[in-house]
């Protein structure tokens, strides 16, 4: 009798140190400035010294909002370090399906009776389940330090930026994904993994600096879960919708894209 799932169990069982890593980082980033908020979000001097930047670059960096615990916690975490650990996490993982097939890895799996539709689909679901638990994780630390660090942010909108943060890592682990099954090259699935999180926070930068460049907001899949803040306003469902469907969308299409050529001997 064949092992249930046995590629997502065996990339579970072989990534917890590296997942333990990805933890401790995340942990380090929150406990490190979620307490200097209150001693530093409200701060004359720090309110000093953003008026004294480019109305731009406070726009991009979210720091309008910076005396709120709201626009804090996305100005630090969820909008910047955190969207950068997942994100890096998140390509890296989505590598592994281009990685696998690089070593060889791959081409005896599948002659073990794995299909690889399966393959694909199982080492997809392995990097959603670690992208999850490192929101939950982030979510659960931010909603301890809630009262302590005075932050004042109502935990349903902590799930929802959380189930955000997740989404946007997820798609770019997607493209990874795609890229990886599509070439069997890891630097093109790392290269578009991490391509299309850089051209998204880039996107939705430029569309910051004029009315007239609002558009391409649509084109950003930062600004489809970040355009109206999670904290402070609630989720855009509609844009955290169509994230979260783009990530299914990539990742399931990496499974079609590995049946559809030959692996790399």
């Amino acid at each position: 009798m064949r092992s249930l799932l046995p590629v997502f169990r065996r990339s579970m069982r072989e990534s917890w140190r590296s997942l333990l890593g990805w933890t401790l980082g995340i942990a380090a980033v929150l406990f490190l400035y979620l307490p200097l908020y209150p001693s530093l979000g409200a701060s004359a001097e720090l309110q000093s010294l953003i008026d004294s930047l480019p109305q731009e670059l406070i726009d991009t960096l979210g720091y309008d909002q910076i005396a709120s615990g709201a626009g804090y916690t996305e100005a630090t975490f969820y909008g910047l370090l955190g969207f950068l650990l997942l994100t890096i996490a998140a390509v890296i993982w989505g590598s592994s399906l281009a990685s696998a097939e690089e070593s060889g890895r791959a081409e005896l799996d599948l002659a073990h009776g794995i299909g690889r539709s399966q393959y694909a689909l199982e080492t997809a679901l392995s990097v959603l389940v670690r992208l999850l638990w490192l929101g939950v994780f982030a979510g659960l630390v931010v909603w301890a330090m809630n009262g302590p660090a005075e932050l004042e942010l109502e935990p349903a909108r902590i799930v929802g930026a959380s189930v955000s943060l997740v989404g946007l890592a997820f798609l770019a682990a997607g493209a990874a994904l795609l890229a990886g099954a599509a070439t069997g090259r890891r630097i093109w699935a790392t290269g578009v993994g991490a391509g299309i999180s850089v051209l998204g926070y880039i996107l939705q930068a430029l569309a910051k600096q004029s009315g007239d460049l609002e558009w391409l907001n649509a084109l950003s899949p930062y600004a489809w879960v970040y355009r109206q803040s999670p904290l402070a306003e609630g989720v855009d469902l509609g844009g955290l919708a169509l994230t979260w469907a783009v990530a299914v969308v990539l990742a399931a299409a990496s499974a079609l894209a590995l049946r559809a050529r030959d692996l790399r001997g």
